[in-house]
C-alpha cells in the first residue's frame, strides 16, 4: 500500500504496474484547467488519477484499462479514497473509445515504451505495445480531446521523433518538452511531452534532474515527490 502526498492510498494488485518515477513526473508536469475532464489512457489501477485528484481540485478523471485485474484494483482504490464522484475506471480497449469525439479537456498516458523485445513476466502488456501501438494511442487521444485540448505523455527519449510525427498526423502539435535525467550528470532517461489539438507550431523545452552527482535529491525531486524543501 502506497500513501500519496495527498493522503490518498494506492493499493497495487499483483501484476499491475507499480508506482514509479514515470507517473510521479507526469502528474507533476500536467497542467489542468478548472473543472477539467481528464481521460487516462491505459490507466492501470488508477495511479495517475489518484495523483491528479490529489494535486488538482475539482478535476474528474476517467480511466480506460484493458486488464481486468488492474481495472478492479482501480475501482477499489477509487472507493477506498472516496473518489467515486471524481474518478471512473472503464474496462475496455482504449482503441475503441466509448465516448463521443471531443468529450475531454485533455488526455494523459503513461503508455508501454517498447515496440518489441522480450515480454515482461511481471507487468504483462504494460511494457510492450502488443495491444496498442503509439500510433493507435495518439489517434485515440486526438479523437478524445476537444479542439485546443492537451495530451500529456511520458515516454523514452528515443521515441520523441515518432511522438511528434504521429501527433502532427493527428492534428496534435507538440508544445512543451521536458528532458528528465536521473542525475544531473547523466543521460536523458525520460521525456515528458505536451501536445495541443489544433495548435500552431511553437515548442518550449525544459530540463529536470532528480539527483545531484553525489546522490542527494534536487529541488525537482522534492517537487515531484512532495518532500520537505531542506537538504536530506
Amino acid at each position: 500500500m502506497e500513501i500519496l502526498h495527498s493522503g490518498f492510498t494506492l493499493d497495487i494488485p499483483s501484476g499491475a504496474f507499480p508506482l514509479s518515477t514515470d507517473s510521479m513526473a507526469l502528474a507533476h508536469f500536467v497542467r489542468l484547467p478548472k473543472h477539467a475532464r481528464v481521460l487516462d489512457l491505459g490507466s492501470g489501477c488508477g495511479t495517475l488519477g489518484l495523483l491528479l485528484c490529489g494535486l488538482w481540485e475539482n478535476c474528474h478523471v476517467t480511466g480506460l484499462e484493458i486488464d481486468p485485474v488492474s481495472h478492479e484494483g482501480a475501482l477499489e482504490n477509487i472507493a477506498r479514497n472516496g473518489l467515486e464522484a471524481r474518478m471512473d475506471s472503464i474496462c475496455t480497449d482504449l482503441r475503441q473509445l466509448p465516448f463521443p469525439a471531443g468529450s475531454f479537456d485533455l488526455c494523459v498516458s503513461n503508455p508501454p515504451y517498447f515496440t518489441g523485445g522480450p515480454a515482461s513476466q511481471s507487468h504483462g502488456n504494460a511494457r510492450r505495445e502488443d495491444l496498442c501501438s503509439l500510433e493507435e494511442l495518439m489517434a485515440t487521444a486526438a479523437k478524445a480531446v476537444k479542439y485546443g485540448g492537451d495530451v500529456f505523455l511520458v515516454h523514452k527519449p528515443e521515441r520523441l521523433g515518432q511522438i511528434c510525427a504521429e501527433g502532427a498526423r493527428q492534428g496534435l502539435e507538440a508544445k512543451r518538452l521536458c528532458l528528465l535525467r536521473h542525475r544531473t550528470d547523466g543521460p536523458v532517461a525520460l521525456i515528458l511531452v505536451a501536445l495541443r489539438k489544433g495548435a500552431k507550431p511553437g515548442l518550449t523545452w525544459e530540463e529536470m534532474a532528480l539527483h545531484h552527482p553525489d546522490g542527494t535529491p534536487t529541488e525537482a525531486y522534492r517537487a515531484i515527490y512532495h518532500t520537505e524543501s531542506q537538504e536530506c
